[in-house]
């Protein structure tokens, strides 16, 4: 079983929230996806984070034995056929290789069923990133933070396990308890995406204090998670948070084990006189980063 409710087909390759998977991009570079590929909304409740809305999109598309998905935040504005939907970051990708054609059908219906029973509507317009003027850089302002993926271990498992109705209550009282952290250790929230959340914190023994308490907090619901941290630059205008530093702070967390906080070479560099101690977890290649980075265990 899988994130969309289907048993998977075989291998499955996952790409983090830089990659886009499919060249799906239209001429001006500007648009995810296309009129032919089921798409759906899921419109969230408002939020005091720089997202506004947590809302959600999901998109499949089949071709022969291959599924490709995308998933993730959006913004939406206005209603009708005025309505607008961007992605918030980057959406995640992913592909799912069947073997046969017949049973991506079946994958693709399962998935899709899941969806509407999850309340999302289908969507027949673009999912678009936003346009920027060429001049938009010099509206941009620099901003250094440590930045914070959590994401929660087997997931998928847990959810098929209880049933929707039981899941939709753990996971309500699992952003409960990691707000909670986030506002006691001032960390600011950016976006949520699927079952992870993003956030930064001014320093970086705020957010590794925060991490730890909230692997302690959710561990009295049954659940695990796995804690990226990674400190960096990255610019900011208006709503709108652009770096690389992000994408290394999910594919940090991606190498994390369960109940593992895991921090780059960036962020322990910054903790010499803080008394946390670490163990070296290697060098590792990171998904789509550039160069390879030396990880860190936040020992207990």
């Amino acid at each position: 079983m899988d994130a969309y409710g289907s048993k998977a087909c075989g291998p499955v390759a996952t790409a983090g929230m830089s990659d886009y998977g499919l060249s799906l991009l239209g001429p001006n570079g500007l648009s995810i996806g296309c009129s032919h590929m089921p798409k759906f909304l899921r419109i969230g409740v408002h939020q005091s984070n720089v997202s506004g809305y947590t809302s959600k999109a999901w998109w499949i598309r089949r071709v022969g034995s291959t599924v490709f998905l995308k998933w993730g935040a959006v913004e939406v504005e206005g209603v009708g056929e005025g309505r607008k939907i961007y992605w918030t970051l980057p959406p995640r990708a992913k592909t799912v290789r069947c073997g046969t054609v017949q049973r991506a059908k079946d994958y693709a219906a399962t998935a899709i069923a899941r969806r509407r029973n999850h309340r999302y509507e289908s969507l027949a317009g673009r999912i678009a990133i936003r346009r920027r003027p060429a001049d938009r850089g010099a509206e941009l302002e620099k901003a250094l933070a440590t930045i914070l993926f959590v994401d929660i271990v087997r997931s998928t498992e847990k959810a098929a396990r209880l049933g929707d109705a039981r899941w939709t209550q753990v996971m309500n009282h699992y952003y409960a308890a990691v707000r909670r952290e986030l506002k006691t250790l001032r960390g600011k929230e950016v976006v949520t995406t699927g079952d992870g959340l993003l956030a930064t914190f001014d320093a970086p023994a705020a957010g590794i204090r925060c991490a730890t308490a909230i692997r302690e907090a959710v561990r009295t619901l049954g659940l695990e998670i796995r804690v990226g941290l990674h400190a960096g630059e990255y610019k900011v205008s208006g709503a709108d948070v652009i770096g690389l530093a992000f994408h290394i702070g999910a594919r940090v967390a991606a190498k994390a084990r369960a109940g593992e906080v895991l921090v780059s070479s960036a962020v322990k560099d910054l903790m010499s006189q803080s008394g946390i101690r670490f163990g070296d977890r290697g060098v590792h290649q990171l998904k789509g980063v550039p160069k390879r980075w030396r990880l860190y265990r936040v020992e207990d």
